[in-house]
């Protein structure tokens, strides 16, 4: 049986950032990080942008060269999963038949994409788009005369997929089950215009539409919606969400539900075990205080290095802003904070024009913004939502009133 001082569960991300803060914090000990797909850690974003559109080749996308993991002295063992933790021996079983003994655990497995719970769901043909694996099919029967792409989820994922299949050539039809795509992170000014984006590039985009079924024998061949309407398709992509890798850590008795609970400092309730990234929910600080798992870089990265430094003797307090970003055609979408429960919202800026910013606010104070090509707003913004003012609505209308001298000198 093999043992390291630091095991880290989960190549992505989170668990990349954590062995580099590690090393980068002085830390000397035996580190190994577990991961499911044969691939060296790399970026995910980029799989359903650049990747996807052929903008960048694979070996681009890589965290780390990956010859950098040996040279840090980083036990990478890859094509492998943990199946069960023993945490009073602080010992996991992995799917290989083999152990390893930690004396810290680092959980950062993410999430596997949700599946579409109905019949047909299974079909060749049927897609996701989480990991290399994933588009580099769906990439092949592109190439291999497809042209016909449902997407089922009018989120970031469905939304992005979408743009790049437009870009190479598909017929594409988006189908969102709620009244407005971006439902759940976004105001309806920043949907409504989505949403005539993607229908002036040809996508064939259907709100409050319910999937019944796929169609077709061995490989899909359409999807049948709630009104008996089918929509031709020779692939279907399902972007719905994640379901939290957590499996093995809550049968060892780890507290939580949506994802793996974690305390301020990253700490799960298990002794030594740590959860971070897309499959740990925690009291966020700028959702007051809400319990939550954020999916996005930025958490996964900042959490772990504000674990790295706990593992170094430097413990802190996780208070990260949040952000995160969306390209889809010559958009760029940067959104600055948390906009959860926002009672208002304000436009700056020309949605006709291509270039405008949702400013949201809750009691009077500014929470988050949505910044479409509108980059100096999302870098002052962010200022004002981390100071909490609360400015001059009329003031906070105009765009050309720099976001910056509306925060109190």
């Amino acid at each position: 049986m093999s043992a390291a001082d630091v095991v880290i569960v989960g190549a992505g991300h989170g668990g990349a950032q954590c062995a580099i803060a590690l090393r980068q914090n002085g830390f000397t000990g035996t580190v190994a990080m577990i991961g499911r797909e044969s691939e060296p850690p790399y970026e995910r974003p980029p799989l359903s942008k650049e990747y996807f559109a052929r903008e960048k080749t694979f070996d681009r996308l890589y965290i780390r060269p990956p010859q950098f993991w040996d040279e840090k002295g980083i036990d990478l063992q890859l094509g492998v999963e943990v199946t069960a933790v023993d945490p009073a021996a602080k010992q996991l079983t992995l799917s290989n038949g083999e152990s390893l003994s930690y004396g810290t655990l680092v959980w950062a497995t993410g999430g596997d994409p949700r599946r579409l719970p109905v019949p047909g769901g299974m079909l060749a043909g049927v897609h996701a788009v989480r990991t290399r694996e994933d588009c580099d099919q769906l990439m092949g029967e592109i190439d291999g005369g497809v042209k016909s792409i449902a997407v089922i989820g009018g989120g970031y994922i469905g939304l992005e997929a979408a743009a790049v299949l437009t870009k190479l050539g598909c017929k594409v039809t988006l189908l969102e089950a709620l009244p407005r795509v971006l439902a759940r992170v976004a105001g309806p000014e920043l949907s409504a215009f989505y949403e005539k984006e993607h229908r002036d590039h040809g996508v064939d985009l259907r709100t409050e539409v319910t999937v019944e079924s796929l169609e077709g024998e061995g490989r899909v061949t359409g999807v049948k919606l709630g009104d008996g309407t089918v929509v031709p398709a020779d692939a279907v992509i399902v972007g719905i969400g994640i379901i939290p890798a957590v499996g093995p850590l809550i049968a060892a008795g780890a507290a939580g539900g949506n994802g793996i609970d974690i305390d301020d400092h990253c700490r799960t309730s298990l002794p030594d075990v740590y959860a971070i990234g897309d499959c740990a929910a925690f009291a966020c600080d700028f959702a007051d205080g809400m319990v939550m798992r954020v999916e996005s870089v930025q958490n996964a990265n900042d959490q772990a290095t504000c674990v790295a430094k706990a593992i170094c003797g430097d413990a802190k307090p996780y208070h990260a802003f949040p952000w995160f970003w969306s390209n889809q055609y010559d958009l760029r979408l940067q959104t600055a904070g948390l906009s959860v429960g926002y009672d208002q919202t304000v436009v700056r800026g020309s949605p006709e024009e291509r270039s405008f910013s949702v400013v949201y606010l809750k009691n009077g104070k500014v929470i988050a913004l949505d910044c479409v090509n509108m980059v100096k707003d999302y870098v002052q913004g962010r200022k004002l939502v981390e100071a909490g003012v609360s400015p001059d609505l009329a003031q906070l209308a105009d765009a050309s009133v720099p976001l910056k001298e509306l925060i109190p000198a």
